[in-house]
């Protein structure tokens, strides 16, 4: 009797010390997409930014709600027809393609009086909403736009876009970055700001830029800043970015298995506190 009674109260011990299993549904863009869609990638991303978070918590297990090329407008369009489901802890990750699409950031009276989807504040309004619906004791997190360089699709050279130092319709990306960190402290929200994050710099992004100098038409492998004003035709250049170039990202937007470590750090250290 008194053995079983041991085994019991031992079996109640490591249950208490057993770590809750949560959900997590991660929305965002292609570079949450991409986490689950590898081979998009030419195989330059091997794990994602959602598999790291759950080697270091594997209590918790992702639904991947990524989205090739949205920004926060179509997923607050579309908010009802996602299939999101009741989950332990919900992240929006959004805001790059905003920014380059030229949405209008809008104002924090767009988010506090529910304007409508004309404006970020207000497609976030129109998410956060939903996952309080979902999960009203749910957990949220918001995840800024990271910083990019001139961004070239490795599918399609056509396919390209100038990085965030400078603006798009008189618009910066840190504006961007900084409406989602004052949405994350309106509702008192936890915000993973990787715009800000210094282990994201913009140096950092890619090693180099693979262009024909102007004068000698030979190719140079050109570091941030330098490559800004050197011109690139895709029609005839051969892709900036091989595999040699990659740092933080591999395409000058998207981030690299390294890349990713960085977000994941950011979101355990926010995650380890649920």
């Amino acid at each position: 009797m008194k053995k079983i009674t041991l085994l019991l109260l031992i079996v109640c011990m490591l249950s208490a010390f057993r770590k809750k299993e949560l959900t997590w549904v991660a929305i965002g863009d292609s570079i949450t997409y991409l986490n689950d869609h590898k081979n998009e990638t030419q195989d330059r991303l091997s794990r994602g930014y959602l598999t790291q978070v759950i080697e270091q918590l594997p209590n918790i297990r992702y639904v991947n709600k990524g989205y090739n090329g949205w920004t926060s407008g179509g997923i607050a369009n579309r908010i009802d027809s996602l299939g999101l489901i009741k989950a332990d802890i919900y992240s929006v990750f959004l805001g790059t393609n905003d920014w380059w699409q030229g949405r209008p950031i809008g104002k924090p009276d767009d988010y506090v009086n529910s304007t409508g989807n004309n404006t970020i504040y207000g497609s976030f309004r129109i998410i956060i909403n939903k996952l309080k619906a979902l999960n009203p004791q749910a957990k949220i997190i918001l995840i800024t736009p990271m910083q990019r360089v001139d961004f070239v699709y490795l599918f399609d050279k056509r396919n390209n876009a100038f990085g965030s130092y400078k603006a798009k319709n008189n618009q910066t990306l840190e504006a961007v970055a900084n409406a989602i960190a004052a949405i994350g402290k309106l509702e008192n929200i936890p915000v993973s700001d990787l715009y800000h994050n210094t282990d994201l710099p913009m140096a950092k992004l890619v090693k180099f830029k693979k262009l024909k100098d102007g004068n000698t038409g030979k190719y140079v492998n050109y570091p941030y800043p330098k490559f800004i004003d050197v011109p690139f035709n895709p029609a005839t250049d051969e892709y900036p970015y091989p595999i040699e170039a990659t740092d933080l990202t591999y395409d000058g937007l998207h981030p690299s298995d390294r890349g990713c470590e960085v977000i994941a750090k950011s979101l355990v250290k926010i995650m380890k506190k649920f």
